[in-house]
C-alpha cells in the first residue's frame, strides 16, 4: 500500500504540471491537440470536441500537445489561436504554467499537512526514514524509525544544524568507529557505526534523514497558513541549495541525484513510518519538479522560456529547424540519462539485491 501511495502521489503531481500547460493555453483560447499522462501504449482514451486526452501505461511523464507542427491538423496555419501566432508573453505563460502550478500545488499540500497532522516543533536528533540494503548502517543494527540523538559524543541540535553535523562527521570518519546515540521509541541504545569508503573517497554509511519533530495541533487558520508558509520557504530555499551544489560538485554528487524509481522506494518508506508524511514528500517533490523544469536545459520548460527570451532579443524566432534539433538532442540525453538512472536504482532496490543473493546472480 506504501508503495502504491507513493506511485500515486507521483502521478498527481505529474498531472498538476500538465495541468498547468493545458488550463494557461485553454484559457486563453490557444488550440491543444492532446492531453497525455504517461508514454507508451495508451490505456485509456477520451476525445473530447478539439482535445484528446489519453492515460498511458508507464506514468512516468506526460505531455501537452499543440498541433501548431501537425500536417494533418485541419487548423489554418495562419489561425491567431495556434500557440506559435501568439504574442510572446502569452507563449512564456503557457510555457512556464507547469512549473508555477507545481509551486502552488507544493504550498497547498504543505497546507494540508499541518491543517491535518498539525504544527511540526523541530526536535534535537534526525529521523531515519530509510536504511540501504547491505549498509554499514544496516550492519551496525540501526533500524528504520530510529532517532539519532548524538554521534561521536557530539550531541545533534535541530535540524537542518544537526543534518551537516552527521554528514560531515561520516564523510571524514572512513574506516573510523564512530558511536550513536540513538532513541529507538522509548529506549536509549548506544550503537558503533564504520563508515564505507565510497568511489569519490568520502565516508558513507548509508541512510536517509529526516528532521525529528514533535507535532502539535494548529490553533486557527491564520496560524496554520503562517506556518505552512514558513515551512514552504525554507523547503524551497533548500531545494535551491542543493541543486546549487549538485551542480558546483556534480562528479562528487552524481550518485546522490534519483530517479523515479528511488524516489518511489523513499515514498514508500516514509509512508510506512506515517501515511500523513506523504504530505511533505508529495511538496518536496513538487518543488523539485518545478526547479528542474525551469532549468535552461533542451527539452525542459526553462530550455523554451530561453529560446522565447532570444527571440525576444533579436526580434525573430529562430529557425525552426535549430530549435528542433536542440530539443530533439536534449531530450535523447535526457532519456538516456533518465533510463540509466533508473536501471540504477532498480538493481539497487532491496528485493533486486536480495533476489540476486538468493540466487546466486
Amino acid at each position: 500500500m506504501s508503495m502504491l501511495a507513493a506511485i500515486t502521489v507521483l502521478v498527481i503531481l505529474i498531472v498538476v504540471h500538465e495541468l498547468g500547460h493545458f488550463s494557461a493555453a485553454r484559457l486563453q483560447g490557444i488550440h491543444v491537440k492532446r492531453f497525455s499522462i504517461g508514454f507508451g501504449p495508451v490505456l485509456a482514451r477520451y476525445k473530447g470536441r478539439e482535445t484528446e486526452y489519453t492515460l498511458c501505461l508507464i506514468p512516468l511523464g506526460g505531455f501537452v500537445g499543440f498541433p501548431d507542427d501537425d500536417p494533418e491538423s485541419e487548423i489554418s496555419i495562419d489561425d491567431p489561436n495556434l500557440l506559435r501566432n501568439r504574442p510572446i508573453i502569452d507563449r512564456a505563460i503557457v510555457i512556464s504554467a507547469g512549473v508555477i502550478a507545481n509551486l502552488v500545488f507544493a504550498y497547498f499540500l504543505l497546507v494540508g499537512q499541518t491543517a491535518t497532522m498539525g504544527i511540526q516543533d523541530l526536535q534535537p536528533g534526525l529521523m531515519v526514514p530509510q536504511i540501504d540494503n547491505n549498509s554499514a548502517a544496516m550492519d551496525a543494527g540501526i533500524k528504520e524509525g530510529d532517532i539519532i540523538l548524538s554521534i561521536d559524543q557530539y550531541p545533534l541540535k535541530e535540524f537542518p544544524e544537526a543534518t551537516t553535523l552527521f554528514v560531515e562527521k561520516v564523510k571524514n570518519s572512513i574506516n573510523k568507529p564512530l558511536n550513536l546515540t540513538i532513541k529507538r521509541k522509548e529506549e536509549i541504545l548506544d550503537l558503533t557505526v564504520i563508515p564505507e569508503l565510497t568511489e569519490e573517497g568520502k565516508g558513507k554509511i548509508g541512510v536517509g534523514l529526516l528532521p525529528n519533530v514533535q507535532l502539535s495541533r494548529a490553533k486557527n487558520l491564520v496560524e496554520i497558513f503562517v506556518y505552512s508558509s514558513k515551512t514552504y520557504l525554507n523547503a524551497f530555499t533548500l531545494t535551491i541549495k542543493g541543486f546549487w551544489q549538485l551542480i558546483r560538485h556534480f562528479q562528487e554528487n552524481i550518485e546522490q541525484v534519483a530517479g523515479p524509481v528511488k524516489i518511489v522506494e523513499y515514498g514508500a518508506s516514509i509512508a510506512q513510518n506515517n501515511l500523513g508524511n506523504l504530505f511533505q514528500f508529495g511538496a518536496l517533490i513538487s518543488i523539485n519538479l518545478a526547479v528542474i523544469n525551469i532549468l535552461p536545459l533542451p527539452a525542459l520548460d526553462g530550455g523554451q522560456l530561453i529560446f522565447l527570451l532570444i527571440e525576444g532579443f533579436l526580434g525573430k524566432p529562430l529557425p525552426n529547424k535549430f530549435q528542433e534539433g536542440v530539443m530533439q538532442t536534449g531530450l535523447v540525453l535526457l532519456l538516456g540519462l533518465g533510463i540509466f538512472v533508473i536501471i540504477r536504482d532498480t538493481v539497487n532496490l532491496t528485493i533486486v539485491q536480495e533476489f540476486v543473493k538468493q540466487f546466486g546472480m
